[in-house]
């Protein structure tokens, strides 16, 4: 497996947590409420609570990812896309300046 897919599927596997936890939380709140540990009027609430603790415990594991993939990238000695943009332009400015030389 490449680690282009391992990634994307880390990030799709996140994701799919995320849309399956909205509908855990609904479920646990309706066993809440059948125990009485959770009124009905406090269901909506602690759905929403729910979802922004997962929202932000997806954005914190996005931002660990992120930093992993940028350590690997630099023990590899792999250039950053904006490493690789500035290369490219200096590779074209000193093209631009060699083909002005020959003329």
């Amino acid at each position: 497996m490449k680690m282009a897919d391992f990634f994307k599927n880390a990030i799709l596997a996140g994701i799919g947590l995320a849309s399956l936890t909205r509908e855990k939380a609904e479920e646990f709140a309706k066993e809440l409420i059948n125990r009485g540990e959770l009124s009905e009027n406090d269901k909506a609430k602690f759905v929403k609570d729910v979802m922004d603790q997962t929202e932000k415990s997806k954005t914190e594991l996005e931002k660990k990812i992120e930093k992993s993939v940028e350590d690997i990238f630099a023990k590899l000695n792999i250039p950053t896309r904006k490493e690789f943009e500035e290369l490219k332009k200096k590779v074209e400015e000193l093209s631009q300046t060699s083909t002005k030389t020959e003329e």
